[in-house]
């Protein structure tokens, strides 16, 4: 049996009640609450600068990678495909001294353009390992630019999650939006939370935290129910379908099974627990409170576990199904 968490179901509000429901096997499951005043500019600033500066730290924590460190999983005169490890930027960011992937695979194999970010057409996070594509030409770039905007890449990811997921098989339709509470942090959104943006200024908190809800689908299929030092977890296979920031970390703590080794998302994260969702919107077969921190402590100072392990798409210039 499949299991849907939709928010297709993010209803109007009619009065002061959040409208929040998501809905599990034709069941709906409210989240009740009142209205959020609109939030203050400057509260919002001063937690982005603070976050900011420890992303910054964090960013240039990432492990030097040399051109013969590479794993090339597939290369040619067009394309390269890279396997990620845990730990290492994709791109160096703002701050361009710091290693990255990007940097180690334009030192081996070069671009068209002679720039580096014109090779970039997706990312991993940094904590997140596996394969990533490059693209070497100019026809590549836009072939493979216009393959991820209209959704023709199928990513598949391997993870290890706390607790045993009841479904074999599911599906979470969940819209993100930035945190305003924990910028810049990824959250579900709701409509009580996009009203409390009301006051910002964009000017000083930026435009991304206050663009529109973006939707976002993730597919899941229990592979195994497994036991971690003792704690349950289970291992899934996700699809991400839309892509956005952070999506399948967000959505696996939504459904109440983070992802293990989530320092971000997970048990005494940085950012909201539970995608931001109210303990009583999770389903019965949440990890519980005591579990996630059992398993956070069992994974502690050790890689997330999450690992993009394959990824599909027809060439951009060749057009051959890769």
């Amino acid at each position: 049996m499949r299991l849907l968490w939709s928010a297709a179901v993010i209803a109007a509000a009619v009065s002061s009640a959040s409208a929040f429901a998501p809905v599990s096997n034709g069941a709906a499951l409210t989240r009740s609450g009142v209205a959020m005043s609109a939030v203050a500019t400057a509260d919002v600033k001063a937690k982005q600068d603070a976050s900011i500066e420890k992303l910054k730290a964090k960013d240039a924590s990432s492990a030097a990678l040399s051109k013969d460190d590479l794993n090339v999983v597939f290369e040619d005169e067009h394309i390269v495909v890279v396997s990620k490890p845990s730990g290492v930027l994709t791109v160096p960011g703002k701050d361009e001294s710091n290693p990255s992937l990007n940097q180690a695979v334009f030192d081996r194999f070069g671009s068209e353009s002679g720039r580096m970010d014109k090779m970039v057409v997706h990312r991993l996070g940094m904590d997140t390992s596996g394969l990533v594509v490059f693209a070497r030409t100019n026809a590549a770039l836009r072939g493979m630019n216009s393959l991820f905007r209209t959704r023709k890449v199928t990513r598949k990811y391997e993870a290890l999650v706390c607790g045993h997921v009841a479904q074999d098989s599911g599906s979470v339709d969940l819209p993100l939006m930035r945190d305003y509470e924990y910028p810049p942090y990824m959250r579900v959104s709701t409509d009580e939370h996009q009203r409390a943006l009301i006051a910002l200024n964009q000017e000083e908190v930026g435009k991304k935290i206050l663009e529109s809800p973006k939707e976002s689908q993730t597919e899941y299929v229990v592979v195994s129910r497994e036991d971690m030092d003792g704690n349950d977890v289970s291992r899934l296979t996700l699809t991400s379908i839309s892509g956005r920031t952070h999506q399948l970390n967000v959505h696996c703590a939504a459904i109440g099974h983070p992802i293990v080794g989530d320092t971000v998302y997970g048990y005494g994260g940085e950012a909201a627990a539970n995608g931001g969702l109210d303990e009583s919107a999770l389903p019965e077969d949440k990890a519980s409170a005591e579990l996630q921190q059992a398993i956070a402590s069992a994974s502690a100072g050790k890689p997330m576990c999450v690992h993009a392990k394959s990824i599909s798409f027809r060439h951009p210039v060749t057009k051959e199904d890769l």
